[in-house]
C-alpha cells in the first residue's frame, strides 16, 4: 500500500487533485484509515492514475474521463471516443494554423515596402479551350479539393492529355459569398475528345477577355487581389461582364507549401 504522498510522487498527480478525485469518486483509495483519515492506494491503481492523467491531457473533462474509465473494458467504445476527440483536435489545429498563416502574412506585409504590396492588373484574352469540367454544390470553399479528386478518379481510365496551355480553373456561380452550400465548377483544359462520365462533362469554352491579377502565396490573399482588380476596372473604365474564375498555376497538386501557390484571379470585363 502507498501513502498519498508516495502515490502522488509515483503517479505525478498532486495531492490536492488526488483528494479531489477521491471526493468525486474518480479515483478512490483502496483504504482510508477511519481514525486518521489517511488515504492508502494500491500499486495497481497507478495504472488507473496514468489513464486519468493521459485522458485529461487529451482534453477530456472529469465527467468524460470517469465515463471512459467505466467503459475501459469495451475497447471499441473507447476507440470511438478517442477518434472523436482526435477529429475535434484536428479541427482546432487547422483553425490555429490558419490564424498563424494570417498573422505571418500580416507581419510580412507590414515589413515590406508599400509598393511591393500592390497587385499588377492586366487585361488579356483567355483563349478558347476544351475542358473536363465538374460542377457540384460543396459544403464550403475549402472542400474544393473533393471535386478535383473526383474528377481525377472518374477520368483516370480515359488517360486524358493536358491542354496547351494546361489550365486548371474554378468558377464560382453564387452571386454572393456563402458560408455553406457553395456552387462551384472546376475545369481542366485537355487535348482530344472524350466521353462524359457520371459527373465529369467535356465541353468547349469560348475565348474571354478578363482583367486579372496574379499572386504567390496562400489563398488568404484572394480578397486583396479581388479588390485590386475591382479598383483597377473602375479606374480604367471597365465593367464586369461574366462569372469570375481563378486559374491555379501552382496549386496543392504540385506543392503542400502555401507560400509556393501561384493563383490568378480573373474577371471577365468589357469597356463601359
Amino acid at each position: 500500500m502507498l501513502k498519498i504522498g508516495e502515490f502522488s510522487k509515483l503517479s505525478r498527480i498532486s495531492i490536492r487533485m488526488l483528494r479531489h478525485y477521491d471526493e468525486i469518486g474518480l479515483l478512490t483509495p483502496e483504504t482510508t484509515d477511519p481514525f486518521t483519515s489517511y488515504r492508502y492506494y494500491g500499486e495497481g491503481q497507478l495504472v488507473t492514475a496514468g489513464r486519468i492523467a493521459a485522458l485529461r491531457e487529451m482534453g477530456f473533462s472529469l465527467a468524460e474521463t470517469a465515463q471512459m474509465l467505466d467503459n475501459w473494458g469495451d475497447r471499441q467504445a473507447v476507440e470511438r471516443c478517442l477518434l472523436a476527440r482526435r477529429s475535434e483536435a484536428e479541427t482546432v489545429l487547422t483553425a490555429a494554423e490558419r490564424r498563424v498563416r494570417l498573422l505571418d502574412t500580416a507581419i510580412e506585409r507590414l515589413r515590406k515596402d508599400e509598393a511591393s504590396m500592390k497587385y499588377d492588373v492586366t487585361v488579356k484574352t483567355v483563349p478558347e479551350r476544351y475542358v473536363a469540367s465538374l460542377r457540384q454544390i460543396i459544403p464550403s470553399y475549402d472542400r474544393e479539393g473533393d471535386l478535383w479528386r473526383l474528377l481525377c478518379a472518374e477520368t483516370a481510365h480515359l488517360h486524358i492529355q493536358d491542354g496547351d496551355p494546361a489550365l486548371c480553373t474554378v468558377v464560382f456561380y453564387d452571386g454572393e459569398y456563402k458560408e455553406t452550400d457553395v456552387d462551384v465548377e472546376i475545369q481542366k483544359s485537355v487535348k482530344g475528345a472524350y466521353p462524359d462520365t457520371k459527373h465529369v462533362r467535356f465541353k468547349t469554352l469560348p475565348a474571354v477577355t478578363v482583367a486579372s491579377a496574379t499572386f504567390q502565396g496562400s489563398y488568404d490573399q484572394i480578397t486583396e487581389a479581388n479588390a485590386a482588380v475591382a479598383a483597377w476596372a473602375e479606374a480604367n473604365g471597365y465593367a464586369f461582364d461574366g462569372l469570375a474564375f481563378n486559374i491555379y498555376h501552382v496549386s496543392p497538386h504540385e506543392t503542400q507549401d502555401p507560400a509556393q501557390f501561384v493563383t490568378e484571379v480573373c474577371y471577365p470585363v468589357r469597356k463601359k
